[in-house]
Parts: structure tokens; C-alpha cells; sequence
């Protein structure tokens, strides 16, 4: 399975968007400009998709997003992401963090970060880890394992990311042997 950036997955749902709502992206966004709703709160665009229009929660997202670059928003890159999810009372985790995408992007050059608002994915073939400032005392490693190994240190999780399994991290002292053992096992299982 390849793996595909947000720009990617955007351009491959909106190449079927006619197929699958009736409309093109360029409909679509001209719909959401006449509709009285800010373009830029994606949020709320995509409720109104939703809730008026029935519209499939992956096309919501594409049309937000091109609503909301039409009216002038650019999509951060990976560091304005982490500084976001870092910033305020989330602050003293970013050592953690930092810590952790050390040991992931350490862990092969075909490792690459992408940028979400809420997790960063670490990605191979596939997404294999998603790190989180889940709490302001605790980052949570999503992992993605096809066979799980034993840990004691291992929760089953549907999050972050696409998350099999999680370990929860509240110091940078936590960030054990064990713990780069479970995160080389993840990137082994996904290349």
C-alpha cells in the first residue's frame, strides 16, 4: 500500500468528487461561498456539508480545505504544526516529543514526518507511529503493529493515527530501551 501525503489524498478525492456527490470541487466551493458560512472555519463547513448536503466525511474534507484556500488559508508545514501542538500549557512536553521524532526519524532514512493539527504521523510504506500531546503531562506514541509484540507498556488504541496499539510518555526519562525496541517494531512491520 503507498502512502500518500494530505496533498495526495486531497487531489485523489477530488478527482471523484463529482462521482461521488453530484458536484465538481469547484461547484462545491463556489456552494459553500454563497452559503453565508466563513470559508476559513473548516469546522463548520464541514458540519454544513454533513448536515445539509449528506456529503461523505472525506469529500467534507477536501472541499473545506479548498474553501478555505480559495479564501487565502495555507496549510502549515510540519514545524508550524509541532509548534502548535506544543505551545501553551503543552509546552514542557516538547521534549518528549522531540526525544521521540529523534528516535523514529533514527530509525531509517525513508521515515518521513507529516503535519496534522492535533498528532504527527511518522510514515514508511505506511503510517507505523502518530505522537500526541494528548494531556498537559502526557504524550501518547501511537503504533501500528500487524503482530503485535508483548509489552507491558502497550495499551490497545485506535488512536492517535492509526494506532494499533499506544505507550504513554509523561518524561523524557521514560523513553526506555524497551520503548525504542516497541518503536523499531512498529517501523519494522510497516516498510
Amino acid at each position: 500500500m503507498k502512502s500518500r501525503n494530505p496533498e495526495g489524498m486531497m487531489a485523489a478525492v477530488s478527482a471523484s468528487m463529482r462521482e461521488r456527490t453530484g458536484r465538481t470541487l469547484q461547484e462545491w466551493v463556489a456552494l459553500v461561498n454563497s452559503s453565508g458560512i466563513d470559508p476559513l472555519d473548516q469546522k463548520a463547513v464541514r458540519a454544513w456539508l454533513k448536515t445539509e448536503h449528506g456529503v461523505p466525511q472525506n469529500s467534507q474534507w477536501a472541499i473545506a480545505d479548498a474553501a478555505a484556500r480559495a479564501g487565502g488559508w495555507e496549510r502549515p508545514d510540519v514545524e508550524a504544526y509541532v509548534d502548535q501542538q506544543y505551545a501553551g500549557p503543552k509546552t514542557a512536553l516538547r521534549p518528549i516529543f522531540d526525544r521521540v521524532r529523534g528516535v523514529l526519524e533514527g530509525l531509517g532514512k525513508d521515515v518521513t514526518v507529516e503535519g496534522r493539527a492535533t498528532y504527527t504521523p511518522f510514515v514508511r510504506g505506511r503510517q507505523f507511529a502518530a505522537v500526541a500531546a494528548t494531556t498537559r503531562t502526557r504524550v501518547d506514541v501511537g503504533l501500528r503493529y500487524t503482530h503485535p509484540p508483548a509489552s507491558k507498556l502497550l495499551t490497545p488504541a485506535k488512536a492517535p493515527g492509526q494506532a494499533t496499539h499506544k505507550l504513554s510518555l509523561t518524561s523524557i526519562d521514560a523513553i526506555t530501551p524497551e520503548v525504542k525496541r516497541l518503536l523499531r517494531m512498529a517501523y519494522d512491520q510497516n516498510g
